[in-house]
């Protein structure tokens, strides 16, 4: 930022010499301090933006919290407008597993494609493939939700059947052989996965293109081959940025709501059997409730969509501090 500054006083009691320091007066040019108001006043607006929706969570929420407790809500897994009787334990729980399926799925394909896009593909065509994927994450979840349904229930059924057979030791894989395969964590996961591909590609390149090429030039000089420069060189300088890409899109996959409300067959109970039928999501009650429910279930739809908000709010934070730490490792 650039400063104006004004010198005054002398150096010494008669004006020639001594040892008593100027005394300098430093103003900030207008530009700047215009520029500081207006940033000043988006961040601040944000903060509000962000009060203002946990305020109306939480005021509206409370009727709920306080006729069947906080605890009770949160532990138990129940949805009975007609009693009174609400808990989002199993979709809390089911949002959790469909997030991690999809982070599982996405991470490695996106650092995988960043790297081709940086290291591995022909400039003529970096251009064309970053614009590809940056289409993919400008394209509506309706469209990945109908994809997903109409197109990848199929393929996938014979995968989780392939993994529910031999990786049985994993409690979430396990299968019984009359249960259905289909409509399932398992194919929620893998389409959230691939809608957040694009959002932690574009992260991860963009933070890998700020490597410093001389210090890959250099790897490359000593006789290190490019997949060694991308494991002593690059992957190391790019670790945070990684990380923040991957919590990013974890927090983008919590929120999914169309796409899961469209595949997945709703379950309140939680099924940690991410391969069978049956499972949910917060997001994807909301929208399959809110249309029909009456005062009483609109206010336990608020009271989930705020233990959601926690959730991803406790997200976001946890991954800056993850980040953090990170980028002071590095």
């Amino acid at each position: 930022m650039a400063m104006a500054s004004t010198v005054t006083g002398t150096w010494g009691p008669d004006g020639e010499g001594g040892d008593r320091p100027r005394s300098i007066i430093r103003t900030v040019p207008k530009a700047d301090r215009s520029f500081r108001a207006i940033c000043l006043t988006a961040a601040m607006f944000s903060l509000l933006i962000i009060g203002s929706t946990a305020f109306f969570l939480t005021w509206n929420a409370a009727p709920v919290l306080n006729k069947v407790g906080i605890w009770s809500f949160l532990s138990t897994s129940i949805w009975n407008p007609s009693a009174g009787r609400f808990g989002v334990w199993g979709l809390l729980l089911g949002t959790a597993l469909i997030a991690i399926i999809a982070l599982f799925f996405a991470v490695p394909a996106a650092i995988g494609l960043a790297l081709f896009i940086n290291e591995y593909s022909p400039v003529r065509v970096r251009g064309a493939l970053t614009g590809a994927v940056d289409l993919l994450a400008a394209l509506p979840s309706l469209i990945f939700g109908m994809f997903g349904f109409f197109v990848l229930q199929g393929p996938l059924q014979g995968y989780a059947a392939l993994f529910g057979n031999h990786l049985n030791a994993v409690p979430l894989l396990r299968v019984d052989r009359t249960s259905s395969l289909t409509q399932s964590a398992f194919d929620c996961g893998v389409v959230v996965g691939l809608m957040i591909i694009p959002i932690v590609t574009s992260v991860t390149r963009d933070v890998m293109a700020q490597c410093p090429r001389d210090q890959c030039e250099a790897a490359l000089a000593l006789g290190g081959s490019r997949w060694g420069m991308i494991k002593a060189v690059l992957l190391p300088f790019s670790r945070s940025g990684i990380v923040g890409a991957s919590l990013l899109g974890f927090g983008r996959a919590l929120g999914e709501t169309i796409a899961v409300a469209l595949i997945i067959s709703l379950q309140i109970a939680p099924n940690t059997r991410v391969l069978t039928r049956g499972g949910g999501s917060i997001a994807a009650l909301i929208a399959t409730k809110f249309g029909e429910a009456h005062a009483l279930e609109v206010k336990a739809l608020i009271a989930a969509g705020l233990a959601l908000f926690i959730v991803t709010l406790v997200v976001n934070l946890a991954a800056r501090r993850i980040v953090g730490r990170a980028r002071s490792e590095v």
